[in-house]
C-alpha cells in the first residue's frame, strides 16, 4: 500500500487496494478456461444470461464474464489482457475514469465491461472520438464479442437512419460522441416511433474521455436549418472591414481603471484582445461603419444587425485564421477541430460566424441558419445511467470530472516501467530561431536512422516545417487535416527507422505507432513538439506516442517567445527581461523560471476554458429542464398514448386563460371586455360568440363554466365526424407533435437570442444567471400556451372532405393507413389556417403555393 501511495497518491492506491482480490479471482479462473473449448467457451454467454434472469448482479459474474473474454481475446487476436488491464476494465464497469497511460492498451480494457454489460441485454455505447477509431474497433475488438455470441455494430457519419436503426440494436455499438448526440436530438424531432434510430441510454464508455467531455463541451451540438435571412450584409460588411485600421489601447480597460476615472487612450478603427477573442470598435471605427451605412447612430436598436455584423467581420479577419481554425476545399469553408487537428464536415460556426468566415474567404456565402435542436455534450452524458471513461490524461481535469459529472479519476499502473526520457523544454527568442532548431534537431536524429513525429498545433505549421525539411532534402511525410484520408497508411510507416512524420494534434490521441527493430535500436521514438497548446493534457498525448509498453523513446518541446501561448498568458516582466538581456540570434535559453511560466500560462488557460464550460453548463441547466420536459411529452406523443384527455385539459385551460384576460371579478360584468374574448377565443375554438343578452346575470365562473361546456361539446361533434374513432386519435397524436416541434424550435431560438443579451443585465447590478432562469421560466409557460392553442386550433379546424360509409373504413384497414391520412389532414388543415407559413411537406414553399401534396378526399 506504501509502494502505491508513492506513485499514485492516496485516492488511487486505495481504490486499487479494493479491486486487488476482484482481479485475484478473475486470474483463478485463468487454467479452467484454457480447458474448454471454443463451443464451449462461447456457451458461457448463454449461461450468463440465465443466471442474470435468475436474479445474480453483473457484479456476481463479473471475474467468471472477465475470465471469458480474456481467454477469447487470447484466442480471436492472440492478445491477452495484462493483470493491470483488469484493474482498468474494473474501474470502467464501476462507472469511473481509468488513467492509463498511452500504449497501454485501453481499447482492450473496454472489452472487458462491455461484454459484461451487454449480457443484460439493454445495449452498450463505446464512444470514440472520431470515425476511423470506431470503424477500426468495431471491427478489431468486435471479433472478441462476436465470437463470443454478441452482435457488434458501428454507427459511422455516411450511414442512413435504417443503417443506424440496425447497428443500434446491436448488443454493442461503436459510435463518436457527434453521432451520438446528434442522433439523439434527431430523434426527439421524429413524427413516428417507427423513425426513431436509438434505444435507451443505458452504459457508455468514453474513449479519450478528457477529449469528448472536456476539449468539445465548449461548444453545444446543434441541428439546425437554413433561414430565410439575407446573406448579402456579410459580403458588405467584409468590404467595409477591409479599409479599417488595426488599433491599440494604452493600459488596460477594467473596473479600478473606471473607479479611478483613469482616461483610456484608444488608436485606428478597432482593438483586437486575443486572450479574450473580443474585438470592440474604437469611437473612429464607429464613426466610419455610421459614414459608410449611412446612418446617424450605430448603438440605435434598429441598426443592431450592422453592429452584430461588423464585429462578425472582424473576428473572421482577427481572430479566425485559415488552415488553423478552419480550411478552404471545393468552395467551402470546413472547421479545423482544434484539439484533434481533424476536419469536422457538416459542421458550422453558429450566430453567423461561418457566414462572416465565407465572405472573408470569397466562396459562396450560405443563408444564416436557425436552430432546430441544441443539448451540450454534459447534459446528454448525464442521460446514460451509467458513464466510464478511459485516457492517458484525466488527473489535471479530476475536480472538473467530480463537480459536472460525478466520476473520479483512478491511476492504473504500467504493465511494464516507462523508459521514454522527456528532457526540458527548449526556449527561443523568435519562432524562425525555433524552427531552425528544429529542423537541426530532425537532421540529427535522422542521420542516426531515428524515427521522428514532430507535433505542430496549426495545418500552417507543418506545411512550413514540410518546405524547410524539403530544401535540406530530408524525406518525410504530412498528416494534416488535407491529407485525413491517407491517416491509416502515414501511421502505419511513422515507426520505421529514419522516418520523418510531421503531424497536428490528429496524431495525439487512438495512434499506436509500431517501431521496427532498427528503429528500437536507434533509440525509439523521437517526440518534437513545435509549440505548447493551451491544456497540458494535449502535450502529454503527443509524448504518450512514444516509449509505450516500455519501449525507447524521448520528447522535447521547442518554444519561442513569439508564440501566442507566451506572448498572450506568460509573464510579461519576465519576457522583457530575456528581451532586455540581448540573448543573441539561435542561442537557447534555459531558465528555470520560464518553465514554471510556461505551466502557468497553461494553467491560467485551462482554467478559463474551465471557467467557459460551466457557465454554459450553468446556462443550459435551465434548457435542460425545459428540454427534458418537452422530449417526455414528446415520448409519451409517440409511443401511440390515448392523447384524448389531454386535449380536453388543453380545451379547459385555454378557456380558463382567456376567460381570466378578458373579465374582470366584478359580479355584474361591467368590466368585462367581450370582444376581445371573442376575437380571442373563436379562432381556437369556433363556438357561437357571446353576446352580451347571453351573459346577462352570469357570474364569471358561469360563464367559464357554460364556455367549456360548449368547446366540449363542439369537440365531441367534431368526434362524431370520424366514423374510426383510431383516425382522431392518431390526428390528434400526429398534431400534437408538428405543433410541440414547431413552438419548441421558435423557443430554442428566442432562448438563444436572450442568452446573448442577458449579459446586459449585469450593469443594472442584477445577477445575469437569476434574470436568465426568471425570464426563460416565463418563456417556457408562453410557449406551452402557444402549443395548447395552436394544437386546438388544428383540430377543431380539420374537416372531412367528403363522407364515407363503415364498410369503406374496415376494407381499409389499420394504423398505418390511418397514419398517412392524419398527416394529410393535418397538412391540408395547416394550409387554410397558416397560408404564409412553409408547408409541412417540406418543400420549402408556402402552404398557399404549395400544390404538390394536395389531400386526397377522405
Amino acid at each position: 500500500m506504501t509502494f502505491l501511495k508513492k506513485i499514485f497518491g492516496t485516492h488511487s492506491a486505495r481504490e486499487l487496494k479494493k479491486i486487488i482480490p476482484i482481479a485475484n479471482k478473475i486470474e483463478s479462473f485463468r487454467p479452467g478456461m484454457q480447458k474448454l473449448s471454443d463451443v464451449e467457451l462461447t456457451e458461457k454467454t448463454k449461461e450468463f444470461k440465465k443466471r442474470l434472469a435468475i436474479g445474480e448482479t453483473l457484479d456476481d459474474i463479473l471475474p467468471e464474464a472477465f475470465a471469458v473474454v480474456r481467454e477469447a481475446a487470447k484466442r480471436v487476436l492472440n492478445m491477452e489482457h495484462y493483470r493491470v488491464q483488469l484493474f482498468g476494465g474494473i474501474i470502467l464497469h464501476q462507472g469511473r475514469i481509468a488513467e492509463m497511460k498511452t500504449g497501454e492498451g485501453k481499447t482492450l480494457v473496454s472489452t472487458l465491461p462491455a461484454y459484461l454489460n451487454a449480457l443484460a441485454g439493454r445495449g452498450v455505447h463505446i464512444v470514440t472520438v472520431n470515425d476511423y477509431l470506431a470503424n477500426r474497433d468495431a471491427a478489431w475488438m468486435g471479433k472478441v464479442h462476436e465470437f463470443l455470441g454478441l452482435t457488434v455494430g458501428v454507427v459511422l457519419n455516411s450511414m442512413k437512419n435504417d443503417e443506424r436503426r440496425v447497428n443500434y440494436a446491436c448488443d454493442i455499438t461503436y459510435v463518436t460522441n457527434n453521432e451520438l448526440g446528434f442522433d439523439y436530438l434527431r430523434d426527439n424531432m421524429v413524427l413516428y416511433k417507427d423513425q426513431l434510430v436509438q434505444r435507451e441510454l443505458v452504459y457508455a464508455i468514453i474513449d479519450e474521455i478528457d477529449s469528448v467531455l472536456i476539449d468539445e463541451a465548449r461548444t453545444p451540438l446543434i441541428i439546425s436549418e437554413q433561414s430565410e435571412k439575407f446573406t448579402k450584409l456579410y459580403e458588405t460588411c467584409d468590404i467595409l472591414v477591409r479599409k479599417l485600421q488595426k488599433g491599440e489601447v494604452s493600459g488596460e480597460v477594467s473596473k479600478m481603471t473606471a473607479i479611478m476615472g483613469e482616461e483610456i487612450v484608444e488608436t485606428g478603427d478597432f482593438i483586437v484582445n486575443e486572450k479574450d477573442k473580443v474585438v470592440t470598435l474604437t469611437e473612429e471605427g464607429v464613426k466610419k461603419v455610421e459614414q459608410f451605412f449611412h446612418i446617424e447612430n450605430l448603438s440605435d436598436p434598429e441598426n443592431w444587425k450592422i453592429q452584430h455584423n461588423i464585429l462578425l467581420a472582424l473576428r473572421a479577419h482577427n481572430l479566425m485564421f485559415k488552415d488553423q481554425d478552419y480550411m478552404v476545399k471545393d468552395d467551402e469553408i470546413i472547421i479545423v477541430d482544434e484539439f484533434t487537428g481533424r476536419i469536422m464536415p457538416g459542421r458550422r460556426y453558429c450566430d453567423g460566424l461561418h457566414q462572416a468566415i465565407e465572405a472573408k474567404e470569397h466562396v459562396k456565402v450560405r443563408r444564416e441558419s436557425k436552430t432546430l435542436a441544441t443539448i451540450t455534450l454534459q447534459n446528454f452524458f448525464n442521460k446514460y445511467e451509467k458513464t466510464a471513461g478511459m485516457t492517458g490524461t484525466a488527473l489535471t481535469e479530476e475536480q472538473e470530472f467530480r463537480d459536472i459529472y460525478g466520476m473520479d479519476v483512478i491511476e492504473i499502473p504500467t504493465n511494464k516501467p516507462i523508459i521514454r526520457i522527456d528532457y526540458d523544454d527548449v526556449v527561443y527568442m523568435t519562432k524562425n530561431e525555433k524552427f531552425k532548431a528544429v529542423v537541426n534537431e530532425i537532421k540529427e536524429a535522422h542521420i542516426k536512422g531515428q524515427p521522428v513525429l514532430v507535433g505542430t498545433i496549426t495545418i500552417k505549421t507543418s506545411e512550413l516545417l514540410s518546405k524547410m525539411l524539403k530544401k535540406e532534402g530530408i524525406v518525410h511525410q504530412v498528416l494534416n487535416a488535407k491529407f485525413h484520408e491517407m491517416e491509416a497508411e502515414i501511421i502505419s510507416h511513422a515507426g520505421k527507422a529514419g522516418m520523418v512524420t510531421i503531424a497536428t494534434n490528429m496524431a495525439g490521441r487512438g495512434t499506436d505507432i509500431k517501431l521496427d527493430d532498427a528503429a528500437c535500436a536507434a533509440g525509439g521514438l523521437k517526440i518534437i513538439g513545435t509549440e505548447r497548446h493551451e491544456a497540458r493534457r494535449i502535450d502529454n498525448q503527443l509524448r504518450g506516442r512514444s516509449g509505450r509498453q516500455g519501449d525507447p523513446g524521448e520528447s522535447r518541446f521547442y518554444i519561442s517567445l513569439e508564440d501566442d501561448l507566451m506572448r498572450l498568458f506568460g509573464s510579461n516582466k519576465l519576457i522583457k527581461m530575456f528581451q532586455a538581456i540581448g540573448v543573441s540570434e539561435n542561442e537557447q535559453i534555459e531558465h528555470k523560471m520560464l518553465t514554471s511560466a510556461i505551466e502557468k500560462a497553461q494553467k491560467k488557460i485551462e482554467d478559463n476554458n474551465y471557467g467557459i464550460r460551466k457557465n454554459l453548463l450553468n446556462y443550459d441547466r435551465v434548457n435542460n429542464e425545459q428540454r427534458e420536459i418537452i422530449y417526455k411529452e414528446r415520448r409519451r406523443v409517440l409511443n401511440g398514448e390515448n392523447m384524448r384527455e389531454t386535449i380536453l385539459k388543453m380545451i379547459c385551460k385555454t378557456v380558463d386563460s382567456i376567460v381570466d384576460m378578458c373579465m374582470a371579478d366584478d359580479m355584474k360584468g361591467k368590466s368585462w371586455d367581450l370582444p376581445e374574448f371573442n376575437r380571442l377565443l373563436l379562432p381556437i375554438i369556433p363556438v357561437k360568440p357571446v353576446t352580451a343578452e347571453q351573459i346577462k346575470g352570469l357570474c364569471k365562473d358561469r360563464l367559464r363554466q357554460n364556455m367549456k361546456n360548449e368547446a366540449l361539446k363542439l369537440y365531441e361533434e367534431k368526434e362524431r365526424e370520424f366514423l374510426q374513432k383510431e383516425q382522431l386519435r392518431e390526428l390528434e397524436r400526429v398534431i400534437l407533435l408538428k405543433v410541440i416541434e414547431q413552438k419548441w424550435m421558435d423557443h430554442i431560438d428566442d432562448i438563444d437570442q436572450l442568452r446573448q443579451g442577458i449579459g446586459l443585465q449585469i450593469y443594472g447590478q442584477r445577477d445575469p444567471k437569476v434574470e436568465y432562469k426568471i425570464i426563460a421560466y416565463d418563456m417556457f409557460n408562453e410557449m406551452i400556451n402557444a402549443i395548447q392553442q395552436d394544437t386546438l386550433r388544428l383540430l377543431y379546424h380539420v374537416q372531412l372532405e367528403q363522407k364515407v360509409n363503415r364498410d369503406e373504413v374496415a376494407k381499409r384497414g389499420g394504423t398505418n393507413k390511418n397514419k398517412s391520412e392524419a398527416r394529410k389532414l393535418v397538412q391540408h388543415t395547416e394550409k387554410k389556417i397558416y397560408p404564409n407559413d412553409l408547408c409541412f411537406c417540406g418543400s420549402g414553399k408556402k402552404y398557399k403555393q404549395c400544390c404538390a401534396h394536395k389531400p386526397k378526399p377522405i
